[in-house]
């Protein structure tokens, strides 16, 4: 879909479609009211016969309006003007772009980016508008040997700002709102697929597709290249599958030579059976999701890429399957970590953690600014956050206060759990100098503290993505989180550079 920024008054708008708001309790818009000025009172009578009552998810399409040239005109409800807030505009763009999506019209001019939200301004309604519209379009049917029949349109959708002097503003937030959107796309792609389709093998086909089609620097390494780095901890996963391990490593080289790089690092476990561990038959399938966090470090790049940030990143993804069989991992079974470490996997199903601790390693001679590893790591974030907010463990308050900002800026939020030394307790071993899992209580904090002990010499985050990654039931499929959080956490680091 096309997005354009215009300024101008709605009843003024030629075109397919001008689609305004009405709040609850027979209140029009700003735009509305100038709609309905033109139209000599058209749209109040129409909202005072209560054949618009303004409720959330209510829509009413009103052809050849007298006055406005426009062809059709969309009243949008919009709940209570009191509670009109980030959700409540989300909802009403998503609802909006459905019903045009059925109408079949070429283009909409769109009046409810200038609506006002509380605590947030036109870039912020401009970018949301942008991200909110692809995701409500989006469809994963590359698979189906008959695809249903595509949304119809509209092929352009133009928001609207209220001055001529907020159009280059609102220009850039579009652009913004474009590459993030389109980065949430690729990931959502590569999570969506099954994983007799997205191998690691695949997975590092499509990064490297990726890097070369956004100029980006990339290396691939391969089981000989990862055994002679030593890293232990990851082979140890991979061993169990017949599918060859990939270490990804990409690069945006967009800072002064000499800047030290911001490193994501993303799990991607292209699907977790639990191995010798094996999970539960149920909902097993889900699995396939397990590399999201490497897909949304891949949407990430391609993200910093079109924006052409000028800021030094560098992707990380160690990439295997988790399969149980006579070469895999056992329960008891002890493994040399790229660190020295040696771990005690006393449960092959937190493998995650195995494979992210060797790449946090493998950063320390990238000698980074800061190193952020995104991954769906533990069953637990999802029991204590839900599905709604990211977790966020740190070793450094700067860096989690940085996150905690770009997630509420891109309304892709997270929340900090503590990575106090109390916790460390729960990993002791008799055997290693440590165990791969620190029992049930407190399994999302354990985990970072895991991780934790191999990212001791640079600042560091952990953004546990295992309740976000993905929808399950009829909205079942991958959703492109963290996308979002990333691109205005380097973005902001860019701006500051």
């Amino acid at each position: 879909m096309e997005f354009g920024v215009k300024s101008g008054s709605p009843e003024k708008q030629r075109g397919a479609c001008v689609v305004v708001g009405v709040f609850e309790h027979r209140r029009l818009s700003l735009a509305a009211q100038m709609l309905d000025q033109a139209a000599d009172g058209f749209l109040a009578d129409i909202v005072r016969r209560g054949d618009m009552d303004g409720k959330p998810s209510t829509h009413l399409l009103l052809h050849r309006v007298p006055g406005v040239p426009a062809e059709r005109v969309l009243l949008v409800g919009l709940g209570k003007e009191r509670e009109f807030r980030e959700k409540a505009y989300r909802d009403c763009i998503a609802h909006a772009t459905r019903v045009l999506s059925g109408l079949g019209v070429t283009d909409a001019h769109v009046y409810l980016s200038e609506l006002p939200v509380r605590k947030r301004d036109l870039a912020w309604n401009i970018e949301q508008a942008v991200i909110v519209a692809e995701d409500t379009l989006y469809r994963f049917e590359r698979l189906k040997s008959k695809p249903e029949e595509a949304p119809r349109g509209p092929r352009k959708i133009t928001l609207a700002v209220a001055r001529r002097g907020e159009l280059a503003l609102g220009d850039a937030a579009m652009r913004r709102g474009a590459a993030i959107a389109a980065g949430m796309k690729l990931a959502r792609d590569l999570g969506n697929l099954p994983g007799n389709v997205c191998t690691p093998t695949y997975l590092a086909d499509q990064a490297r597709a990726m890097a070369e089609s956004n100029g980006l620097g990339v290396e691939i390494l391969e089981r000989a290249d990862i055994e002679r780095l030593g890293m232990g901890a990851f082979l140890s996963v991979a061993k169990g599958s017949d599918e060859p391990p990939r270490f990804i490593v990409l690069r945006h080289s967009g800072g002064a030579a000499g800047d030290k790089p911001v490193v994501l690092v993303g799990k991607g476990i292209t699907f977790d059976s639990g191995g010798i561990s094996l999970k539960p038959a149920a909902d097993m399938d889900e699995m396939k999701y397990d590399m999201c966090g490497a897909a949304s470090v891949l949407g990430a790049m391609q993200v910093v890429a079109r924006l052409a940030l000028p800021l030094n990143v560098v992707a990380l993804i160690p990439t295997c399957e988790n399969l149980p069989s006579g070469r895999a991992n056992k329960p008891g079974d002890i493994v040399t970590s790229l660190s020295g470490q040696t771990i005690e996997v006393l449960n092959t199903d937190a493998e995650g953690r195995l494979i992210l601790c060797d790449a946090l390693t493998y950063a320390e001679r990238l000698e980074p600014a800061c190193v952020v590893d995104v991954a769906t790591l533990t069953g637990a974030c999802v029991i204590a956050l839900g599905h709604v907010t990211s977790g966020l463990l740190a070793n450094d308050d700067g860096l989690a206060r940085e996150l905690l900002h770009a997630g509420d800026a891109a309304w892709d939020r997270c929340w900090q759990l503590p990575l106090w030394d109390d916790y460390q307790e729960q990993l002791k071993s008799n055997f290693a100098d440590m165990g791969n899992i620190g029992g049930r209580p407190a399994g999302t904090i354990t985990a970072a503290c895991f991780l934790s002990r191999f990212a001791g010499k640079y600042r560091w985050a952990h953004l546990d993505i295992a309740g976000t990654a993905w929808k399950s039931g009829k909205d079942k499929g991958a959703t492109g989180r963290p996308v979002p959080l990333l691109a205005h956490f380097l973005a902001k680091r860019a701006q500051r550079a």
